[in-house]
């Protein structure tokens, strides 16, 4: 999504610190000051009129002063366990020693508790976007997007940008 946003014109907030690597070709779009989100939000100011990529866990750290519009990314857990499973072992790093029908479970409950909190903000708009629609049917998910975010992207550039083929974790 956010290499959608990027191409359709939408200034992107991101520090480039986390470099492309085997697992994320194209880069990663993070910006570290996220993390520390609940002891400075000072960066939020930094974000107006930018896209800015948030996992989903600390949304509930942004500030209250602002509205935000998320674009909320749903991917099929399985494939997200699988993905996340192989970024640890590709990088040297041992991951938790949860099966993976466990964390299914601990996920689903941590997104069914954001949706919840999400769904009782008047200061956040959220669309839901499926993984798999983006990937199926780019030109869809770049008009529906641009819609909720008014109008201005490059909704071919947008649905140009999406590249199946990085899609390697698949059920």
């Amino acid at each position: 999504m956010m290499q959608m946003l990027a191409a359709g014109g939408m200034p992107v907030l991101t520090d480039s610190l986390r470099a492309p690597d085997e697992n994320n070709p194209l880069g990663y779009f993070e910006f570290e000051p996220i993390k520390a989100t609940r002891r400075d939000s000072s960066w939020v100011r930094l974000a107006e009129g930018k896209a800015v990529k948030v996992v989903y866990a600390l949304l509930r750290n942004l500030p209250a002063w602002h509205e935000y519009r998320v674009i909320m990314m749903h991917r099929d857990l399985a494939e997200t366990i699988a993905s996340q499973r192989q970024m640890l072992r590709s990088s040297g790093r041992a991951g938790a020693d949860v099966s993976d029908e466990r964390l299914r479970v601990l996920f689903a409950r941590e997104m069914a508790e954001v949706t919840a909190w999400l769904d009782s903000r008047i200061d956040f708009k959220v669309l839901d976007v499926q993984h798999r629609d983006c990937l199926e049917n780019p030109a869809t998910t770049a008009a529906v997007v641009n819609t909720f975010l008014g109008d201005a992207l490059n909704e071919t550039a947008m649905a140009a940008a999406v590249d199946p083929d990085l899609h390697r974790h698949r059920r």
